[in-house]
């Protein structure tokens, strides 16, 4: 074998410095062909053989120095005068190119050089090669250059605060540059270029804070304010570090924030050191204040009920008394608005009392509009609905949901009719349970705590009690299973759950009197058996509409479980014993009034699944009709407003009858303008009666001998014990 024939470090040199030199055209964009693979070969193999020589001609060592040697020569004869001529930010973008162009120099380096990393380097424990590179331009760039560029960068951000346009892909570019060069560490950026960065922002803002304030009413200071942190909140997320945003928010927040004060001082002298001691009453002088802010927040709150009146209006006429999406998003809204002035209190008020009140009264104007014929109380019983079950419009976590639950009871402290709020909630809060349609029973049990809390104990003891109730008809069901298993079974296959509500907790719902088929009838009639050996004294009445059943249907080619309400199943059951039935014998055979039937058939044969057959094949249903079941192949939303509106105004009338005579019988004789204005100071904390209510309600109670007149002074009532 031939030996391998020796390369002097002249002669190598001079070879590698050639491509070195092809390599410092091509980055200067001088006309020269690409690399090869031959050329990388070459050059590679020419550093192989030049360290793996025996001693005295390897030349490891050399080799490494000449490395270095390379890239400062290219740095002190190119990229330093480069970089000298231009300024501002034509510098930065020079810096941009340069950089860019140093890590493909190294890269290419590292290629050739590569046997020295494997081999030489590690056996020495030198630093690498690309952490030599990164050190020559750290040591001869970055040191001249580091202070002049962090001063361009942030001329560069004041111009963006002051509205002109400038290149943020520039700025991130540079800014990755003082991270990079710290191969892995973050200290050249948080050393040489945040301090001063931060440093620049305070004196900004506090310049403009300083101007104003001497400009701008308090709720044109808080608005600024808002913009500012949202503007260097975008600043940050397109050019600055992650670590560098809670620093600059802060930053801009503490010299923005230090002149809310002095705003109220403008108004009135002294103001500030009122605010600042909280053992001296509120001063009256704080009140033209509180107004500004009062109707501030007002305005904004009213925006809100007509951006969200103006969206509702672009819905369809059928739908327009059916709470939407849009009304949804209105009450987020209004809780993402009570969010943000409970914080401005806080930061901006020292939370003074008398800002709170301004707050109430700004929300207990615009809370207790409604938005498309809906009422807020309404608006917010359906948004805790859809926040509670299963499937709602609303997707949060666990924490969420409970935030957001307590928040909304803080709302409801500002609407006036919070008995319509507890009808319309305890509407909902039904079907949740009765349908087993709630999302989290914590959750359940989590606001009905906060409503208590809130609203009294009066206020949720009917929904408490439905609570109760179904716990207690888990029970009675287990029961009943030991029951019916030791009795004779005369159809078997058939299972009956009962719920049993008890009247007066509940909402009231429609009751009929439907002939159930045969098999039902027997079951129905072992459970009131059994109910018999709970309780002699209590009358059970049936409530078909809340009912379902789970029957099977033999349909071509396969059978298939339906489930379906009461009537439903009640109807198609009578298919068994008959092929075709007419719509008179179905009527006849369930016992239904015709709303009910043409409601029940046009389920079951008119939708799109049509369980039945009929002639003639319309969408319409008429007496004339003929029904078949369908063996090749749900009710009509209820609307509950009107009957909860009759309820509540039931309610009402009572609670002021009562509330009368409670106030009558502690003072016996009382004058009817007083008389009124202690029932309505009674009753507020439910809703706002109206006088003219209260008026027809005395003249009732004088009917009825609860008062009588003063005989020598009309408007003066006597209690009749």
């Amino acid at each position: 074998m031939n030996e391998r024939k020796t390369i002097y470090l002249e002669q190598g040199w001079e070879f590698m410095q050639k491509g070195i030199s092809k390599l410092k055209n091509i980055l200067e964009g001088l006309p020269e062909p690409p690399f090869s693979s031959e050329d990388y070969v070459n050059l590679y193999i020419t550093i192989y053989n030049m360290s793996t020589q025996k001693p005295p001609h390897d030349y490891s060592q050399q080799l490494y120095d000449k490395y270095r040697e390379s890239i400062e020569d290219y740095i002190t004869s190119t990229v330093l005068p480069s970089l000298r001529d231009n300024h501002d930010e034509f510098m930065l973008r020079e810096l941009v190119k340069r950089w860019a162009n140093h890590k493909i120099m190294l890269r290419w380096l590292t290629r050739f050089f590569h046997y020295l990393d494997r081999n030489f380097i590690p056996r020495k424990s030198l630093p690498s090669l690309n952490e030599v590179g990164l050190t020559c331009f750290r040591d001869l760039v970055y040191q001249e250059f580091n202070a002049k560029v962090r001063d361009a960068v942030i001329s560069l951000i004041d111009q963006e605060r002051e509205g002109e346009q400038i290149d943020r892909a520039l700025l991130k570019n540079v800014l990755n540059i003082f991270v990079e060069i710290g191969i892995g560490f973050m200290d050249n950026y948080e050393d040489d270029f945040e301090p001063a960065m931060l440093k620049d922002a305070a004196a900004y803002y506090s310049r403009k804070a300083s101007n104003w304030i001497l400009e701008d009413s308090c709720p044109d200071y808080i608005l600024k304010v808002e913009e500012c942190l949202r503007r260097e909140k975008d600043r940050a997320a397109h050019y600055l570090r992650s670590s560098s945003e809670p620093k600059l928010l802060e930053k801009v927040q503490h010299e923005l924030c230090v002149y809310a004060t002095q705003l109220l001082e403008k108004v009135h002298p002294g103001c500030h050191a009122l605010l600042r001691d909280d053992k001296i009453p509120q001063p009256r002088r704080l009140d033209p204040i509180s107004n500004i802010f009062k109707q501030y927040v007002t305005a904004e709150g009213m925006t809100l009920v007509q951006q969200a009146e103006d969206a509702a209006s672009t819905k369809n006429a059928e739908k327009k008394d059916v709470v939407g999406l849009q009304e949804q998003v209105f009450v987020r809204k209004v809780i993402e608005l009570h969010d943000k002035y409970l914080a401005y209190l806080n930061k901006y008020f020292h939370n003074r009392t008398l800002f709170h009140k301004a707050l109430r009264v700004a929300f207990e104007v615009f809370c207790n509009k409604g938005v498309a014929g809906n009422s807020s109380a309404e608006l917010l019983a359906t948004f805790c609905d859809n926040i509670l079950k299963k499937g709602g419009s609303e997707k949060l976590s666990d924490e969420a949901v409970e935030e957001t639950l307590e928040k909304v009871v803080k709302l409801i402290a500002y609407i006036s009719d919070k008995d319509l709020f507890a009808e319309f909630y305890r509407k909902k809060f039904a079907r949740r349970l009765l349908f087993d349609n709630s999302a989290n029973d914590d959750h359940e049990r989590f606001i009905l705590t906060k409503l208590k809390q809130q609203c009294g104990g009066q206020f949720t003891s009917k929904m408490e009690r439905m609570v109760t109730d179904l716990t207690l008809a888990k029970d009675n069901q287990t029961s009943f299973k030991v029951y019916s298993s030791n009795k004779p079974q005369p159809s078997p296959g058939i299972n009956l759950t009962v719920t049993v509500l008890t009247t007066g907790f509940w909402p009231s719902y429609k009751s009929f009197d439907l002939n159930l088929p045969a098999e039902m009838v027997e079951r129905v009639e072992v459970f009131r058996e059994f109910y018999q050996t709970k309780t002699k004294h209590k009358k059970l009445t049936w409530i078909y509409s809340l009912g379902t059943c789970k029957i099977i249907g033999k349909f071509e080619p396969k059978t298939m479980e339906l489930i379906v309400t009461t009537s439903q199943a009640s109807a198609l059951l009578l298919f068994n014993s008959s092929e075709r039935l007419s719509y008179s014998e179905i009527k006849t055979q369930l016992n239904l009034s015709d709303d009910d039937v043409l409601r029940l058939l046009h389920s079951l044969s008119c939708t799109k699944y049509k369980i039945l057959n009929k002639e003639p094949n319309k969408n319409t249903i008429s007496p004339t009709d003929v029904f078949e079941f369908n063996s090749k192949s749900l009710s009509q939303p209820v609307q509950e407003k009107k009957k909860v509106i009759e309820d509540v105004n039931k309610d009402r009338r009572y609670a002021i009858e009562v509330s009368i005579v409670r106030i009558m019988k502690s003072r016996n004789d009382l004058g009817h303008q007083r008389l009124v204005m202690e029932c309505g100071e009674q009753l507020g904390h439910m809703f706002k009666p109206d006088i003219k209510a209260i008026k027809k309600r005395i003249e009732d109670l004088i009917t009825r001998e609860y008062l009588e007149r003063d005989k020598d002074n009309p408007n003066t009532f006597r209690y009749l014990a």
